[in-house]
């Protein structure tokens, strides 16, 4: 149960900070040597974080028709990774990318892409510039996410500020586009959570979406104030401090 609630609180952390939830979840796993290192409690545990996500912004869903046209453009962003991510499951290649080399370098490099990103101009708001040209630029470089290290809402918040996107409105276009991604992994996961005849395992992963749903909640309110007055350097810093020292590790 311990390893369980450590995994949620690095998920929920780590999922909408742009430091890559999947790579943090696999480097705690194999550094610990924890049993649940699977791809099924890395399923339960972002469908946690979608259920945040979703009721963080439950005004904005629920204010769909008032909406549709940003949402419509929320939902040809994120088609792009879920087609790309199809395939490479069904082709069983994910798994291959779930190694330290890979880690290492997209965790150090997309930390230095994302601080050119962040020099970038800002005067763009979502409300007002979020066109269908952006939307397609922005899920086009969404499909880099599939690759562990790279973070979702870290290549969604560069491809963002590379548009001349405020911090602020370039976290919630990164938010907003996880709704569907993540809603499609939810609902492959808790099909087959729910369909299974191991109850221990049921269990467990009812037990990682809920802790992952709370700490989830908690960082995305939290990370849109840091944003407010802040920029991306600490995150920077992170990815490129953390990816010296994997490549260190993975080449000694």
């Amino acid at each position: 149960m311990i390893e369980i609630l450590i995994l949620s609180l690095v998920q929920g952390i780590t999922e909408f900070l742009p430091i890559s939830s999947s790579s943090h979840l696999i480097l705690i796993s194999e550094f610990l040597n924890f049993e649940n290192r699977n791809l099924s409690i890395d399923v339960s545990l972002h469908i946690g974080s979608f259920f945040a996500v979703a009721t963080y912004f439950r005004k904005d869903i629920l204010n769909f028709f008032e909406n549709r046209a940003l949402f419509s453009k929320i939902l040809l962003s994120s088609i792009p990774v879920m087609i790309v991510g199809f395939f490479l499951v069904e082709l069983r290649l994910i798994e291959k990318l779930r190694n330290l080399e890979v880690i290492a370098w997209t965790t150090f490099l997309f930390g230095i892409l994302m601080y050119i990103s962040d020099k970038f101009k800002l005067e763009k708001n979502i409300k007002k510039d979020f066109s269908l040209k952006s939307s397609i630029f922005i899920g086009l470089f969404q499909v880099l996410s599939l690759i562990p290290g790279v973070s979702r809402s870290g290549i969604a918040i560069t491809a963002s500020r590379i548009l001349c996107f405020k911090r602020v409105d370039a976290a919630k276009i990164s938010f907003l586009i996880s709704i569907p991604i993540l809603g499609a992994v939810s609902a492959f996961g808790l099909k087959t959570i729910l369909l299974s005849d191991d109850t221990f395992f049921t269990k467990l992963n009812l037990i990682s979406i809920f802790l992952s749903f709370i700490i989830s909640f908690i960082t995305i309110k939290y990370f849109l104030k840091y944003l407010n007055k802040f920029s991306l350097n600490v995150f920077v810093y992170y990815r490129v401090l953390l990816g010296t020292i994997l490549l260190i590790i993975t080449y000694l």
